[in-house]
């Protein structure tokens, strides 16, 4: 009797810790923030969670001129289990992209990418850098006091050193590190500091939206990082520019393909202020340079007003944006920004002609569905070109304008 009363303790033991884990994965799939319109009576938040708001709520809100109220998400209607700050957005629509745009971007300092021994009269020296505890991914931002922001400036530095020690400031992710480089003379004559760095990079994207209202863009729906450390680059200074598609390399299973395009700097039509997780933001300089005669103004939808099923993708591979049909096979519930929002798949056979699917380039490709913004392409599945993923659009948003 014993033997049976331990082995039913231990069943029911094990029952409530699998009830607990798939308990606590449950809440963590509620958002603990959610952007709606005013226009929303309920909010399915699961397949089986629904917060429910009244008119009078919504009234409240609106002649109390507060942007957000707070609900809880009720077991079985219940037991409150999770607090949900519920925002009301006053006006969400923008104009949808599609446009292939140039990106530059100016590194917060000059940021070091790798390292290298000096070739010297005598043999090799191990790199000063390594020796001063530099890291990959440093960025220096001050070389004995003044201010760092090209590699032109890190350079003249050096070569004014004579051999002196340099003191260095470089940021180190959020923390700034002081510490102090000797500079070695090589076999040219020049004084090197054993590293190597970068303090731009430049490539092909697409536009996401414009709010007209703000004057400001967002695009590419991911950050920017640097190649060779995978850092999120800190924006000092950039600029968008109108580009042009001149080739294309079709995606194959294992091959990404590629929108290869062409800017010049005289096409500048935007500045770019912050690289996020979200993608890149700035100003723009004329409204008429994204919204013509055809142009459309969306609402961006909630991810719970996103379904599976068919939607549309906005695309620059010829001489113009145009629609191309896609299904969105998949929805991932998100209570924090992510790039990996939802799973698409192109299914319109004039893309799949062109590109074999989702390219590099593609990126901030905007997503509509019923009429709304939904989304933006962030990333092809490498075995399966016509197949990638795609942020939430309130995500994008959110991050467009920091004063909501």
């Amino acid at each position: 009797m014993k033997t049976k009363a331990k082995k039913s303790a231990k069943f029911m033991l094990f029952t409530i810790l699998i009830f607990l884990t798939f308990f606590i994965s449950y809440i963590n799939q509620i958002p603990s923030s959610i952007n709606v319109t005013k226009d929303v009576n309920y909010i399915k938040l699961t397949k089986s969670n629904i917060i429910k708001l009244t008119t009078s709520d919504i009234d409240l809100v609106s002649s109390q001129n507060k942007n957000s109220v707070k609900g809880y998400v009720k077991l079985f209607g219940l037991v409150p289990i999770k607090e949900v700050t519920i925002n009301f957005n006053k006006d969400r629509k923008v104009y949808a992209g599609g446009h292939s745009i140039g990106v530059k971007l100016y590194t917060e300092g000059v940021l070091v990418v790798g390292f290298s021994d000096i070739e010297t009269n005598s043999g090799k020296k191990q790199s000063p850098a390594v020796v001063s505890n530099v890291q990959i991914g440093d960025m220096i931002v001050e070389i004995n006091g003044k201010r760092i922001k090209y590699i032109k400036d890190l350079s003249e530095e050096i070569s004014k050193s004579n051999g002196n020690a340099l003191n260095l400031k470089l940021k180190r992710r959020d923390k700034y590190i002081d510490t102090t480089i000797n500079p070695v003379l090589n076999k040219n004559n020049q004084y090197k500091l054993g590293m190597w760095v970068r303090d731009s990079t430049s490539g092909i994207g697409t536009l996401t939206f414009v709010d007209p209202k703000l004057k400001k863009f967002a695009a590419l729906g991911h950050p920017i990082n640097d190649i060779d450390t995978g850092q999120l680059l800190t924006v000092r200074e950039g600029s968008i520019y109108k580009a042009k598609v001149i080739d294309i390399t079709k995606g194959e299973k294992g091959k990404p393909g590629e929108l290869r395009g062409a800017f010049s700097e005289d096409d500048e039509i935007g500045n770019l202020t912050k690289n996020t997780l979200c993608g890149i933001y700035g100003s723009i300089k004329n409204l008429n340079d994204f919204v013509k005669s055809n142009s459309k103004e969306y609402t961006i939808a909630s991810q719970n007003e996103i379904k599976e099923g068919p939607a549309k993708i906005l695309v620059e591979v010829d001489d113009d944006v145009k629609e191309y049909n896609i299904n969105i096979e998949k929805i991932n519930k998100q209570s924090s920004p992510n790039s990996k929002s939802m799973v698409i798949r192109i299914i319109d056979k004039n893309l799949i002609e062109k590109t074999g699917g989702i390219v590099q380039g593609m990126s901030g490709s905007p997503i509509i569905q019923d009429d709304k913004l939904v989304g933006a392409v962030t990333h092809v599945f490498v075995n399966r070109p016509d197949m990638g993923y795609a942020i939430f659009a309130e995500w994008m948003y959110n991050e467009l304008d920091d004063g909501f």
